[in-house]
């Protein structure tokens, strides 16, 4: 049987609109159209980097409200399927092309919330957002539909043995540990109201060598307390002690884990921690806890190593280098004259936490971990405080088998994973009612006593609920946060 070909050609949703009523994605936070203008490869660039922002919702948008041309949750859970049946050509043909449906109503069914600078614009300026959203709904693992609810979750805790963890800054913010991304409360909010057009800078490698002196200045707000830690992070030391934690991978450098009791084997700090610090000169280490008073302090802290070694040294032909054993830039102008001071006393190396910096790379053990032994091991993945939008740890539940289910746990939904149960709410209030559904006993001072959870439905399509306390008894014990 041939089959027969379409009577119009498919559009191309990877091309910009051409034509009246074009826009500007350097222009998009003004919701101001711009004059027709000629494509480039750089403007290309620039609005697929401005649509990935709309598909990772980004905060410095604002959204529409506008509720009409929305897909229901019925519709949507209708056009994603006849997605994965048709591939994408037949899909645009079947809806785009022969104007079934518009652009702008399809990015709903995706998950998409549409900026409020595309209202008004001609159905066009959709199709290069729908046809990223449309990329990445056919890259995602697709849901596995016969874990839906709570129940299906606090089973799947009873049954499976090999339960790997992922976690990120939500499971510390009820110890007063801020997240980093958080709109006004996350780390980096507050150095951009400090005047840091990059905060991101603060923890560059780079900017650490030039000059440490920001970095101890600013990093007193991210220390960690040894002495706590969470509910959730008792829940993962129960499952390693009932023997069902494979690994916890933490984006955490908060060394939280470590002092709750998870051993050494069961856990990989992606993004290294504050356990230990190394001096960027000689590379001698210390506990970490050994710079926090000078972190405290504001001042960078010296090698004790170094220091040792200068106690006994000589002055003799040797350039002077800056605290963190690289050499001085030199400016314009300079002279590099031996009649400057450039042979004076060497100065000792600064220490840093062993935190992986932007500019470095990640510890080894990720990856050898990852593909060598947990991958083939899995047998369930939970998933809790994190917005996984930090590779490599956020491609991890797409590397695991697909079969492998799935569980999300945070205040906010996330849409570029399909995770099979989405569980919304404070990390601690969900983990303590996921335990007592599983007939565990969890026990920590920031729990009610006999604390109970509602539970109601969010989306019923993918499978999200939100668990807010029910209980107000007393807690376990009095707890202290000065404790």
């Amino acid at each position: 049987m041939v089959q027969e070909q379409p009577s119009a050609p498919v559009i191309d949703l990877t091309a910009e609109p051409l034509g009246e009523g074009v826009y500007d994605a350097t222009k998009a936070g003004t919701g101001v159209a711009a004059a027709p203008r000629k494509e480039s490869d750089d403007d290309e660039w620039e609005s697929a980097s401005l649509f990935e922002e709309i598909l990772d919702e980004a905060e410095s948008f604002e959204y529409s409200t506008d509720r009409t041309d929305t897909c229901t949750a019925e519709e949507a859970r209708v056009f994603r399927q006849r997605l994965h049946e048709l591939g994408t050509s037949q899909f645009v043909l079947e809806h785009i092309t022969t104007g079934k449906v518009s652009a702008r109503k399809l990015c709903t069914a995706f998950g998409v919330r549409i900026p409020k600078f595309l209202e008004g614009l001609a159905d066009e300026a959709y199709y290069q957002l729908l046809g990223l959203a449309i990329s990445r709904e056919l890259n995602k693992r697709r849901r596995l539909e016969r874990y839906k609810t709570i129940d299906d979750a606090a089973k799947l805790l009873r049954e499976r043995k090999n339960i790997m963890v992922i976690t990120g800054a939500g499971i510390s913010t009820s110890l007063g540990i801020p997240d980093f991304r958080s709109k006004n409360t996350g780390f980096y909010s507050k150095l951009q109201e400090m005047g840091y057009q990059e905060p991101e800078q603060v923890f560059d490698i780079a900017t650490f060598d030039e000059d440490p002196t920001t970095f101890y200045t600013l990093a007193g707000d991210i220390l960690p307390d040894l002495r706590k830690w969470t509910p959730t992070h008792e829940f993962i030391r129960l499952l390693q002690d009932k023997d069902k934690l494979l690994t916890n991978y933490t984006q955490n450098i908060d060394n939280v884990e470590a002092h709750a009791g998870i051993r050494p084997e069961k856990l990989i700090q992606c993004h290294g921690s504050w356990a230990t610090a190394t001096c960027r000169k000689c590379k001698f280490k210390v506990p970490g806890e050994d710079i926090f008073e000078d972190i405290r302090k504001h001042k960078p802290a010296e090698c004790p190593k170094c220091i040792e070694d200068l106690a006994t040294y000589k002055p003799g032909m040797k350039r002077k280098r800056s605290s963190n054993g690289h050499k001085k830039r030199r400016g314009p102008g300079d002279d590099d004259s031996d009649s400057d001071g450039a042979y004076d006393i060497p100065q000792p190396g600064i220490m840093k936490p062993d935190i992986t910096f932007f500019g470095e790379a990640l510890p080894a053990d990720f990856f050898e971990r990852l593909r060598a032994q947990d991958k083939d091991k899995v047998d369930l993945v939970i998933v809790m405080g994190t917005s996984m939008k930090v590779a490599p740890v956020s491609e991890i539940p797409n590397f695991l088998p697909r079969d492998v289910p799935q569980i999300y746990i945070s205040r906010d939904p996330i849409h570029h994973i399909n995770f099979d149960i989405n569980l919304l709410g404070d990390c601690d209030t969900v983990v303590a009612e996921l335990a007592r559904r599983a007939g565990w006993d969890l026990k920590h001072k920031m729990l009610f006593n006999n604390q109970q959870a509602d539970v109601d439905i969010v989306d019923e399509f993918e499978h999200t609920y939100r668990v807010r306390v029910r209980s107000s008894a007393p807690k376990t014990e009095a707890y202290d946060s000065n404790l």
